[in-house]
């Protein structure tokens, strides 16, 4: 058994305090435990304000990782499920029309995002439960994106970084290429492994895109691995659903990185 909290958690972002909602998995045995930041992606287009408030949650990849003694964390950034704020990254300035391919306001809302993300961290380095010298950032889509770019820029509190179809702005753009290549370039500096996980068939990410921003990620000093995992649907953007699919690849890589892993746990994968 585990346990699964939301909670609102107050941070300092922007030099104001601002309440993020985090759902937080935790192992029944006793703490700390290494620990899973995981941060999720965007509501598709933009174009849909119901969907902001959407809950954040991935409970698939949370219980693979509870059952193997971590815990998990899943912060919502501002404006979104029921954290406080606005919800600002990267719109047109018609906020109706959704996510801008505007280099420069879309990689302000990129920004926007990261100071969310470094400010969940510092309060949950805190947390009495979390073992902070084994912290691992990880994300869906823009998640994954901002995972990279986030340990490239905060190293000293980042163990490893799983990217999970990582991306900011799909190909329907045509700066796509532009902007993902930007950020992903920002994940360089971090000077650990790193894994990349994409699926073929990827509405937003199709994988040459995808593999020419790992290029572009490894030509600024990145290290890392990619991988395409299937999952048993044709979109590959959601592979995180799917542990049996990725569970032995992550379990590898965070052993290789030297993080514990219980192998006593139930197998995800045939």
């Amino acid at each position: 058994m585990h346990a699964r909290s939301t909670r609102l958690i107050p941070v300092s972002v922007d030099e104001q305090t601002i309440h993020l909602e985090m759902c937080i998995y935790q192992p029944a045995t006793t703490g700390p435990w290494p620990t899973l930041v995981f941060n999720h992606g965007s509501t598709g287009s933009g174009t849909d304000p119901q969907r902001f408030t959407q809950p954040i949650d991935e409970p698939h990849l949370a219980q693979f990782f509870v059952q193997h003694g971590w815990a998990v964390i899943l912060p919502a950034r501002r404006g979104r499920a029921h954290s406080k704020g606005v919800y600002d990254e990267g719109f047109e300035r018609d906020r109706g029309l959704g996510y801008t391919c505007d280099p420069p306001r879309s990689l302000a809302g990129a920004d926007r995002a990261i100071a969310d993300i470094a400010a969940a961290i510092a309060a949950i380095q805190a947390f009495p439960f979390v073992d902070h010298h084994k912290i691992v950032i990880g994300g869906q889509s823009r998640g994954g994106i901002l995972s990279v770019a986030y340990a490239g820029l905060h190293s000293e509190h980042i163990r490893g970084v799983l990217n999970f179809v990582g991306g900011w702005l799909g190909t329907g753009c045509p700066t796509a290429s532009h902007i993902n290549q930007t950020l992903f370039r920002r994940g360089g500096a971090y000077p650990g492994e790193m894994l990349w996980l994409y699926g073929d068939g990827d509405p937003f990410y199709p994988l040459p895109h995808s593999h020419e921003n790992f290029a572009a990620f490894h030509n600024a000093g990145g290290r890392g691995t990619f991988h395409v995992l299937q999952p048993p649907e044709e979109n590959g953007h959601r592979l995180v659903g799917y542990p049996e699919v990725w569970g032995v690849t992550v379990r590898t890589y965070l052993q290789r990185i030297g993080l514990p892993f219980d192998p006593q746990a139930p197998p995800q994968e045939a």
